[in-house]
């Protein structure tokens, strides 16, 4: 038998559940995947996969079925850490294409212009294309939850602290975060980061 966990919890979390699962028998992948709701729904997710190599060849076609992609990582456990490595790069890119929205906004420059402008350049990147739209267009629709990312966000710490990794940016993030649900935006998409800064700038990004 083999369970398939494509839950995003603890990487330390996958292997402890590998260990009495090994015991009854059982072999597990941990198998967190990235895209949000709309990925999910055209069934092009990114699944990045911990375990066995043997079991993840034997299970590819399967997890394909409902993928754009699907990779090994490594061992158990290695799958949920690639899940923390892209929850802290999404982080830290929507902080960042809110500042910089901010600015431009702030600056009196159009933010769609900027956009454009930056977007086919090294700045370029799928999290600006997907979320600069949505906060200029005030589309706070979840594709991604606040309370989501905290949750991810929070793993990413605990992970970070227990292997020696200190993580200062994904840290300032998480407060953000925080902050931005305490304003009542937790279920909001995690593009609302942008309202963190429009409130210390005073300012709103639109078009």
């Amino acid at each position: 038998s083999v369970l398939i966990d494509m839950s995003s919890i603890s990487p330390l979390a996958s292997r402890e559940i590998s260990v009495e699962l090994a015991r009854k028998g059982i072999d597990m992948l941990d198998a967190p995947v990235s895209g949000g709701e709309p990925k999910a729904i055209e069934g092009t997710i990114a699944v990045m996969v911990g375990g066995k190599k043997e079991v993840f060849d034997a299970h590819y076609d399967i997890m394909m079925a409902m993928a754009g992609s699907v990779v090994y990582v490594g061992e158990i456990g290695a799958g949920n850490t690639a899940k923390l490595c892209n929850q802290i790069v999404v982080a830290l890119n929507i902080a960042a294409v809110s500042e910089a929205m901010v600015l431009a906004r702030k600056a009196d420059v159009s933010p769609e212009r900027v956009y454009q402008a930056i977007r086919g350049g090294l700045a370029g990147s799928t999290v600006m294309d997907t979320k600069a739209p949505m906060m200029m267009e005030r589309n706070f629709d979840a594709g991604f939850r606040i309370d989501l990312h905290i949750k991810d966000m929070d793993n990413v710490m605990e992970t970070s602290h227990k292997v020696g990794a200190p993580l200062p940016l994904a840290a300032q993030v998480v407060e953000i975060m925080q902050a931005i649900k305490q304003d009542g935006c937790g279920v909001e998409d995690h593009s609302s980061i942008v309202k963190f800064y429009e409130k210390i700038a005073n300012v709103e990004v639109r078009k």
